[in-house]
């Protein structure tokens, strides 16, 4: 695959990047810092020497002053360099640090305040359609999703399974975040049901045997690990009872489509739809992150039932989005627009389906999901 161009703002300050693994944060950092002075952590040499000694950072930073750029890959495998880091920040307040992680677990629990508030955060997404251009398949992207090093391989679905692999026994396994790796096995089995839902731990909790508050923590796991999200339920100016829970996403789709299991009692529209509203999530919560910072995500939910998929509120945009994995939209399809906009008349109203045609029904825009997804600065 040619080299993909990130749209990735990164500061001109020391900052954190956070991002699940194979994301290409490594890479990104070192086509924009080739010249930095570049700490592996995932080396085991690299991991070994600064666990015994975190203060060996200080005289490798004496050694070379002319390296101003100092970076520091997954760094929660050491969190002990945080107060080191802090350190030579304010002795050299001009140089910056860039520190990525791929759990924020550790970090937590050390409290990434340590650097005094001077770091910035940002996330590194998936590739996003927006990214790939003309290289953007939907359906591909459905199948493998969009992770930099599945989408590379010339195998996508066994990079998956060795990707996943990876996560159980490294991150999860190595580090003793659960005891009983079986029943996390049947938990993300059960909780790939959820994938584009509401978020109702007690009914994941009786599907995978496990118990509730254990389900609890291992949603926590999976959140550490920036592996999944939790969508909150849009209730400003609220007028109607809303829902509850929140939703729940996997952070790329080829994740969903990988765990969720399938039978002959499953509809495949269903599960290429959870697919389809997941692909349009995690583009457009890197689109936000990218381009909109100060604007958020939501979606809608009345007790009733009514729901949008996601709602786009900030001080530049406010606008509802409903996927359809349809080529036809009918009138029905629409009905939940018709009473959000009752209630937010102020509001855009945008209808992603697999259609081939741009056109207004009912004063919602349809827009073929493909071309939202590609051209998505042109939308929002």
């Amino acid at each position: 695959m040619k080299e993909i161009t990130r749209f990735v703002e990164l500061p001109t300050q020391s900052f954190f990047l956070f991002g699940a693994r194979g994301t290409g944060k490594s890479t990104l950092l070192k086509q924009r810092f080739p010249d930095a002075l570049y700490i592996d952590l995932l080396l085991n040499s690299e991991y070994m020497n600064y666990l015994n000694d975190p203060d060996r950072l200080i005289n490798l930073i004496k050694a070379n002053p002319e390296n101003r750029v100092v970076i520091i890959d997954e760094i929660q495998r050491v969190s002990t360099l945080l107060p080191v880091v802090h350190y030579l920040m304010e002795q050299d307040k001009k140089r910056i640090f860039i520190l990525t992680g791929s759990s924020a677990r550790k970090l937590k629990k050390e409290g990434t305040n340590l650097l005094g508030g001077r770091a910035r955060l940002k996330r590194m997404h998936p590739f996003t359609a927006f990214e790939l251009g003309k290289m953007f398949n939907l359906n591909e992207a459905l199948s493998h999703g969009l992770i930099p090093v599945i989408l590379s391989s010339d195998d996508p679905a066994e990079q998956m399974n060795a990707y996943l692999n990876l996560y159980l026994k490294e991150e999860i396994q190595m580090e003793g975040l659960t005891r009983n790796i079986g029943n996390f096995s049947r938990f993300l089995e059960a909780i790939s049901f959820s994938h584009g839902s509401l978020l109702n731990i007690s009914n994941i909790s009786r599907e995978c045997s496990v118990e509730r508050k254990v389900v609890e923590s291992y949603i926590a796991i999976l959140e550490d690990l920036l592996l999944s999200v939790r969508l909150p339920v849009f209730s400003k100016r609220a007028k109607r009872v809303l829902a509850l829970h929140p939703k729940f996403y996997f952070f790329d789709t080829g994740i969903y489509k990988n765990l969720r299991p399938k039978g002959p009692l499953d509809v495949p529209e269903e599960v290429d739809g959870a697919g389809l509203e997941g692909l349009v999530y995690q583009n457009l919560i890197a689109y936000l992150d990218s381009r909109l910072p100060n604007h958020q995500l939501f979606f809608w939910r009345t007790k009733s039932g009514l729901e949008i998929d996601f709602i786009l509120y900030g001080e530049q945009k406010f606008m509802a989005i409903e996927v359809k994995n349809s080529k036809k939209i009918r009138t029905s399809d629409l009905t939940a627009f018709t009473s959000f906009k009752e209630d937010y008349p102020e509001a855009e109203c945008i209808c992603l389906y697999r259609g081939q045609e741009r056109i207004y029904q009912q004063d919602v825009l349809l827009v073929p999901v493909e071309d939202f997804l590609v051209h998505i600065d042109k939308y929002l």
